[in-house]
């Protein structure tokens, strides 16, 4: 997989989404087998780049690979700069957001609500490929809805002006994550145009990855959800790829390891206070499996200190460590 001057590791992308792909979860992903791996997305609006939250979400400090980082908005000029700013912050690839389905995002007419606006779609690309000298990539969704599946007129818009490579999430804004991801609109895509097209939408399996893959004959995959709790997906859908051998599940001592050096890293990332918020969702998806009526988690949750979260988690593998018939692997079918 090729966008521009680089040349991926492999063709698995870490899809951007707000509130999850932070740096630590980056970072874990690119360990784990991410041949590339996508900041959560930035406003356009100046005025919010210097808070917190927009600060972390521009910290790429002691990343791996290249720094890809996601802009939205809706006004040509703005996301140009935007672009410029992220460029001159590290990012050497930025990606338009033109997917996002979030109802805070669309009543702004941005994210997936361009799909609406062709010309506009036009306007945006012309002005952030214009205004930086690293490769735009984008993302969208089928369409606006059922009715208005233009996700092909869409990514030839996105050819002829400069974009270098296409993601598609199998589904229309309407759709939001329900149901599930359709992908003859990712296969027409593909047959369109020549850039590299990325499928995105409902992958959570190596077996799935294949299928997908075999079917729209998308140059790339990429997960987004399927790697909430399995940041392993990765490896095991790269070694299916490979091998034609589903990888063995990890062993209840990695996924220990993983996740007490993942919540570490946010609580150092984020701080404790707001470090051990973060750490709960992510907890509550690596053992969704394990702890189906939640008990674990409502105790999880009520822990406020940082030190504490990591001794209940260090207790709890403790306890699994005699059960080896559970599973912690993501699903293979």
């Amino acid at each position: 997989m090729q966008i521009g001057p680089y040349a991926l590791e492999n063709n698995l992308i870490l899809a951007p989404m707000a509130g999850v792909t932070d740096r630590p979860f980056r970072q874990l992903c690119k360990r784990l087998g991410a041949g590339l791996v996508v900041s959560e997305m930035l406003s356009s609006n100046p005025r919010v780049w210097n808070s917190d939250k927009s600060k972390q979400r521009m910290d790429h400090q002691g990343e791996d690979g290249v720094r890809a980082v996601q802009i939205a908005g809706a006004d040509p000029e703005l996301m140009a700069k935007a672009a410029q700013f992220n460029v001159n912050n590290g990012a050497q690839i930025v990606d338009i957001n033109m997917g996002c389905p979030a109802k805070k995002v669309n009543k702004k007419l941005a994210g997936s609500a361009l799909l609406q606006d062709p010309q506009l779609v036009e306007k945006i690309i012309r002005a952030v490929v214009a205004a930086v000298d690293v490769p735009v990539t984008l993302k969208i969704r089928t369409g606006w809805d059922v009715e208005n599946r233009n996700g092909v007129q869409i990514a030839k818009i996105a050819q002829d002006n400069g974009i270098q490579s296409l993601a598609v999430h199998g589904r229309t804004r309407a759709c939001m994550y329900k149901g599930n991801a359709e992908y003859d609109t990712i296969k027409a895509i593909k047959q369109a145009v020549s850039i590299p097209v990325v499928a995105n939408g409902d992958i959570t399996c190596a077996h799935k990855a294949k299928q997908v893959l075999e079917y729209t004959k998308a140059d790339a995959l990429m997960i987004g959800r399927g790697a909430q709790g399995h940041p392993w997906i990765f490896r095991e859908i790269q070694h299916y790829l490979q091998t034609g051998q589903i990888l063995a599940a990890p062993k209840i001592d990695e996924v220990s390891s993983i996740l007490l050096e993942h919540v570490a890293n946010v609580h150092q990332f984020y701080g404790d206070y707001l470090g051990c918020r973060i750490a709960r969702k992510h907890v509550g998806w690596y053992l969704a499996e394990q702890d189906q009526q939640r008990l674990f988690r409502a105790k999880f949750n009520a822990i406020e200190d940082a030190q504490e979260q990591l001794d209940t988690l260090n207790m709890y593998f403790d306890k699994l460590v005699d059960e080896p018939a559970v599973s912690l692997s993501s699903p293979t079918a």
